[in-house]
C-alpha cells in the first residue's frame, strides 16, 4: 500500500511538472514610439484569460502564460492601443513601442495615465501627476512647480505663501520622501519657497502616495514623492526653452548613438540681477539674489537585457546685500543605475546613490561682524531591487537598501577681527539599512492583495560624542555629569531595529467600481529641527540616538472608487486614521540655534490624525480637471506642552479644499484656473499682558490654541498654440497667467505690537507675503 502511494504522488509531482513546464513567458520594454522614453504603468492584458500586468518604472513587462494563442492589447492614456496576436510556444522576447494619440491629445489635459487605474489598481492613496497638466496650470510669476500641483490634492497642503513644504495627513513637512531619480531631495526650495527645485521641462514622471505605501520605500513617516528625470530622447535631437517673467530655461536631448545611447541636459536661471545691473539699478550694483538648476542624464542600452542610467542635478540660491551679508543653499545629487533581466521574468536594478545638501551664512569682509556659518547633511546611498514576475497572478518586489549618513549641524569660521569665536557642533554619522519583500498576487477575478515587509535597522556611528544627563529621561542643559567620546565607525549605543508591514488590497466590485484598504507603517530616523512651522533653507538635520527616538506612524485607510461614462470621470472617497509614536515638539521658548545641546530643548509625545478625502475628475472632452475635498484632523499630546492635555498639531487643517479646471477652446487656446481654500493654520496667541518694572510681558493661550485666517485664492491662465505647420520643427507657445486673481491678502502669520497711536494697547497685525494679483507671461519653444 505504501508503495502504490509513493508511485501515486510521483505521477502527481511528475504531471505538475508536465503542467508547469507548458508554460512559456512574453516580455520586453514598451516606449513611447517618439522619443523612447520608457512608459511606465502601461497596461498588458489577455482578454481570453482576463488577465495581465503592468509595465514597472522602467517599461519592463512580463507575462507567464500556458503555451497557446494569445491576443494581447497594450493600453495606456494618451496613447494609441496597440494589439499583438502572439502564438507562444517558447520564451520570446516582445518590444512595444505605442504612439501617440494626437487626436486625443487635442481634446484630453490628464494623458499619461490608464483610463482605468483608478479603479483597477491595487494602490489606493496614489497618484499620478502628469507633467503635461503640470505645464497647463497657472503659475506663480511664470514658473511651473511641481510641488505646487501636488498640493491641489486632497489630504496635501503647503505650508503657507512661500513656503514649499508639504503637509500630508497631518504629518509635518520633514516626513516625506521626496526623492530625484531615487536621491533624496532634503530641502526642495528656490527664493526661500517660492518655486521649487523641479524643473518641469526635465521631469518625465511623478508619482505620490500619502498611504499604502508599497515596502521599497522607507525612511520617512507620512508620503513618499517619486520624481524621475526623463531619459532622453534616443531617436532624434530636440530641444525646448522657455523665457518667463524672472528666469529662462532650455533643454536639449537626442541620441549619441541612436537607438542605442542617449542624453538630455536642462538648466534654468533667474536673471533679475543681471538685467537690473544691465538696466542701471543702483541697488543691484553690488547684490546679487537667484538661483539656478542643471539636470544631466545619459541613457545607454547595452542589450535588450543591459541598460545603464547616469543622472545628476545640482541647484544653488545665491543672495548677497553688498558687504552686509550673504547667503546660498543647494543640493547636489548624482544617481548611477544599472537594468539587468535575469531569463526572462526577474527584473533587477542596481543603484549608487550620492545625495547632499549644505548652506552658508554670514557676513564678508575683515570688519567685526564677519562670520562664515555652514551646515550640510551628505548621503551615500546603495540599492539592488529585483522585480520577480512569476506568473499571471504573481508580481514578487524585494531588496536591500544601505545608507550612509552624516551630518553636520553648524560650523562658525570668524576672522582675526571678528568678535564672533570659531565653534564646531558635533558631527554626527550613522548606518541606515533595510531589507524588504512584497508580492502582489491575485485571487480569482475580483480580488487582488498585496502584501510584505520592510526591517529596518538604524545605527549611530562614530566619529562623535554623546552626553551623559543626571535624568536621561529629561534631559537638562544643567546636569551634564560626563561625556563619552567615540572613535570613527564605532558604534554608539545599541541600533533601532523595527518590522514595517505593509499590506493593500482591492476587490472589484463591478465593471466600473472596486473597494481598497491598505495598511502600512513607516519608521523615521531623521529629523528636521525648526524654529517655524515651515521649513527654511536654515533648519537643520538629525539622527535618531539616545535621546531622540524614531518617528512611528501606523496608517489604516480604507476607499470606494467608483469610474462612470465610459471611465471619463474618476471619483473616490477615502477614510484614513494615523497614529504616531514618538512626535518630536519643542519646550517653551525653546533655543534651537547653534545649541550644542538640542535633545534638552525637545520634548517627546504622541499624536493621531484621521481624515475623509473626496475626489472627483474628469479626464475627457474640452472641459477636464478635478474638486478634491479634504476633512481631517491632526492631535498631538506631549508631556510639558499645554499641561499635558492633547492640542492641535502645527499641520492641522480641518477644510480644504481645490478646483482645478481647464477648458480646450479650440487647438490654439486653453483656459485654466485653479480654487483654493483651507483652514487657517493653528497658532499660539498672548491672551494677557502685565509689566514688570517697565517691561511688558505677554501671558499666551494653550499651544495652538488659535488659528490664523482661512487662505483662499483664485489664479488663472491662458496658453496660445499659434497655428501648427505640421511640416515645421519649431512650435511656439505663449501662457499668460494671473495669480492671486482677486488680491486676497492671505496671513502667513500674525504678530503683536504696540498701537503707534496708543502704547497702552497691543494689536494683532496679519504678515502676508502676497497681497495683490500677480501677471505673469512666459513664451515657450521646442524644436
Amino acid at each position: 500500500m505504501m508503495m502504490k502511494h509513493t508511485f501515486l504522488v510521483l505521477f502527481l509531482l511528475a504531471l505538475f511538472l508536465k503542467v508547469y513546464s507548458q508554460t512559456s513567458t512574453v516580455s520586453g520594454y514598451i516606449k513611447d514610439a517618439g522619443s523612447g522614453e520608457a512608459l511606465i504603468g502601461v497596461n498588458c492584458y489577455i482578454p481570453q484569460l482576463q488577465t495581465g500586468v503592468t509595465s514597472n518604472q522602467y517599461g519592463f513587462y512580463s507575462l507567464t502564460l500556458p503555451d497557446g494563442t494569445y491576443k494581447i492589447d497594450f493600453s495606456y492614456m494618451g496613447y494609441q492601443t496597440h494589439t499583438v496576436q502572439l502564438e507562444l510556444q517558447k520564451d520570446q522576447v516582445l518590444n512595444i513601442s505605442l504612439e501617440e494619440d494626437v487626436q486625443s491629445l487635442n481634446e484630453v489635459i490628464v494623458s499619461g495615465i490608464r483610463k482605468d487605474r483608478n479603479v483597477e489598481s491595487t494602490e489606493m492613496s496614489r497618484e499620478k501627476i502628469p507633467v503635461k497638466l503640470v505645464k497647463k496650470l497657472p503659475s506663480f510669476m511664470g514658473e511651473v512647480d511641481v510641488l505646487k500641483t501636488i498640493t491641489l490634492l486632497p489630504g496635501i497642503q503647503n505650508g503657507g505663501e512661500g513656503s514649499s513644504g508639504l503637509y500630508v495627513r497631518g504629518g509635518g513637512p520633514d516626513e516625506n520622501l521626496l526623492i530625484l531619480d531615487e536621491a533624496p531631495v532634503y530641502n526642495a526650495s528656490h527664493l526661500m519657497g517660492f518655486f521649487s527645485v523641479f524643473n518641469s521641462d526635465a521631469i518625465k514622471d511623478i508619482e505620490v502616495y500619502k498611504g499604502g505605501i508599497p515596502a521599497q520605500y522607507g525612511g520617512k513617516a507620512s508620503s513618499v514623492i517619486d520624481i524621475r528625470m526623463k531619459d532622453g530622447h534616443i531617436n532624434e535631437f530636440h530641444g525646448q526653452g522657455g523665457i518667463g517673467n524672472i528666469s529662462s530655461r532650455l533643454t536639449l536631448e537626442g541620441p549619441i548613438i541612436k537607438d542605442k545611447w542617449s542624453f538630455i541636459v536642462s538648466g534654468r536661471r533667474t536673471y533679475a540681477d543681471v538685467v537690473g545691473r544691465m538696466m542701471g539699478i543702483e541697488e543691484l550694483k553690488d547684490n546679487q539674489l537667484y538661483f539656478y538648476d542643471l539636470n544631466l542624464k545619459t541613457n545607454i542600452w547595452f542589450s535588450d537585457k543591459d541598460r545603464l542610467f547616469i543622472s545628476a542635478y545640482t541647484g544653488d540660491d545665491y543672495f548677497k546685500l553688498g558687504e552686509s551679508l550673504y547667503m546660498n543653499w543647494g543640493n547636489l545629487t548624482t544617481t548611477v543605475r544599472w537594468n539587468h533581466i535575469f531569463g526572462s521574468r526577474l527584473f533587477s536594478n542596481t543603484s549608487f546613490i550620492y545625495s547632499n545638501y549644505g548652506y552658508n551664512l554670514g557676513v564678508p569682509g575683515t570688519s567685526a561682524d564677519q562670520f562664515d556659518w555652514n551646515s550640510q547633511i551628505e548621503d551615500i546611498n546603495f540599492k539592488e531591487d529585483f522585480t520577480w514576475f512569476l506568473d499571471s497572478n504573481n508580481k514578487m518586489n524585494f531588496g536591500i537598501n544601505i545608507i550612509k549618513h552624516h551630518f553636520e549641524p553648524g560650523n562658525i569660521d570668524a576672522g582675526e577681527n571678528s568678535f564672533f569665536e570659531p565653534l564646531k557642533l558635533t558631527n554626527y554619522n550613522a548606518l541606515d539599512g533595510a531589507v524588504y519583500v512584497s508580492n502582489e498576487q491575485k485571487i480569482g477575478p475580483l480580488f487582488t492583495v498585496k502584501y510584505g515587509m520592510r526591517l529596518s535597522v538604524f545605527q549611530q556611528i562614530g566619529e562623535g560624542k554623546v552626553r551623559e544627563y543626571q535624568k536621561p529621561e529629561a534631559p537638562d542643559d544643567d546636569e551634564v555629569i560626563s561625556e563619552t567620546s567615540y572613535g570613527k565607525w564605532e558604534k554608539m549605543g545599541s541600533p533601532y531595529v523595527h518590522f514595517e508591514p505593509r499590506v493593500s488590497f482591492k476587490l472589484t466590485t463591478g465593471s466600473t467600481s472596486s473597494v481598497k484598504g491598505s495598511y502600512n507603517r513607516m519608521v523615521q530616523n531623521l529629523h528636521l529641527i525648526s524654529n517655524t512651522n515651515s521649513p527654511t533653507p536654515l533648519d537643520i538635520w538629525l539622527p535618531t540616538s539616545k535621546y531622540i527616538k524614531p518617528l512611528i506612524s501606523d496608517q489604516v485607510a480604507i476607499g470606494y472608487f467608483r469610474n462612470f461614462a465610459d471611465n471619463a470621470f474618476e471619483t473616490s472617497l477615502e477614510v484614513y486614521y494615523k497614529d504616531v509614536k514618538n512626535v518630536l515638539d519643542y519646550k517653551d521658548g525653546a533655543e534651537l540655534f547653534l545649541n550644542e545641546d538640542l535633545e534638552t530643548e525637545l520634548l517627546t509625545g504622541s499624536g493621531y490624525a484621521y481624515g475623509m478625502e473626496f475626489l472627483v475628475k474628469k479626464q475627457e472632452g474640452k472641459i477636464t480637471g478635478w474638486l478634491g475635498y479634504t476633512l481631517a484632523k491632526s492631535m498631538r499630546k506631549v508631556p510639558g506642552i499645554n499641561d499635558g492635555r492633547e492640542y492641535p498639531s502645527t499641520y492641522d487643517r480641518t477644510h480644504d479644499i481645490s478646483l482645478v479646471l481647464n477648458y480646450e477652446l479650440n487647438r490654439q487656446v486653453s483656459l485654466a484656473a485653479n480654487w483654493v481654500f483651507s483652514t487657517g493654520n493653528p497658532v499660539t496667541y498672548p491672551v494677557a499682558k502685565y509689566d514688570v518694572q517697565g517691561n511688558t510681558l505677554f501671558y499666551y493661550s494653550e499651544r495652538n490654541g488659535h488659528r490664523i485666517p482661512d487662505y483662499h485664492r483664485l489664479d488663472f491662465s491662458l496658453t496660445y498654440n499659434p497655428k501648427k505647420n505640421e511640416s515645421r520643427k519649431v512650435k511656439r507657445s505663449l501662457n499668460v497667467s494671473l495669480y492671486n486673481v482677486y488680491a486676497r491678502r492671505n496671513a502667513y502669520s500674525i504678530y503683536f505690537r504696540q498701537n503707534e497711536d496708543n502704547p497702552s494697547l497691543t494689536e494683532g497685525t496679519r504678515l502676508s507675503i502676497i497681497g495683490t494679483i500677480i501677471p505673469a507671461i512666459t513664451y515657450n519653444i521646442t524644436f
